[in-house]
């Protein structure tokens, strides 16, 4: 990487409704980052719940911006001629998302937020500094590729590209510390499962190994 992923020049301040049905909820932190648009994504409901369980399981609930971040990964995926070109595709391949993702009870006050990113992700929000990021691990943990570009730390989530050898001749690949330090992370309790990646788990970590070049 050359320098730090510079903070973003604006940020929106959002107010979380609260579910009326509710006394007390998990409030997620209002601070986010100035989204992107993308086109909207004609799914069905059952579309709309694979995505929530994906941003829910995949990230702390921390922060909308930790949310949109995963759910912007899950869309560029979906476009993707790789992967499935469905969302629930997408969040049901093997070893690429929390075990149990599709099949696990949401059990949290945050759930009616965590729904409403869900549904600005498929009407088109996106994650400015995500871009056209297909992967992200535990933010912290550390692996000895050369190909990870590292575009962004969000919801104990650390993004990044893969990028070829040709590519990383011209233009270096920056390293996670390079935006961690920039990005404070969520003094929340981390999530440990870590499945969207390619490859089989490492025995040691439980973490999924990448494809190295």
């Amino acid at each position: 990487m050359s320098s730090p992923l510079p903070i973003a020049a604006a940020t929106l301040v959002l107010s979380l409704a609260v579910s009326a049905c509710t006394s007390t909820t998990e409030v997620l932190d209002d601070v986010v980052t100035s989204s992107v648009r993308s086109a909207a994504y004609s799914g069905s409901s059952k579309e709309r719940d694979c995505l929530a369980r994906a941003m829910f399981f995949e990230s702390l609930r921390s922060s909308r911006e930790g949310l949109v971040a995963v759910g912007t990964v899950v869309m560029n995926r979906v476009k993707a001629p790789e992967y499935p070109d469905t969302v629930c595709g997408v969040v049901g391949q093997k070893n690429q998302f929390a075990p149990g993702v599709l099949s696990r009870p949401m059990n949290s006050k945050a759930l009616p937020d965590v729904m409403a990113a869900a549904d600005a992700v498929l009407k088109g929000e996106r994650h400015p500094k995500i871009g056209n990021a297909k992967f992200f691990h535990t933010a912290g943990l550390k692996f000895p590729y050369k190909n990870m570009h590292y575009v962004h730390v969000a919801g104990g989530n650390a993004f990044y590209e893969k990028r070829s050898r040709a590519r990383r001749a011209t233009e270096p690949v920056r390293q996670q510390t390079e935006i961690a330090s920039t990005v404070p992370l969520p003094q929340s309790k981390p999530v440990l499962e870590v499945a969207n990646t390619d490859g089989v788990a490492d025995p040691d970590t439980g973490v999924l190994a990448f494809d190295a070049e």
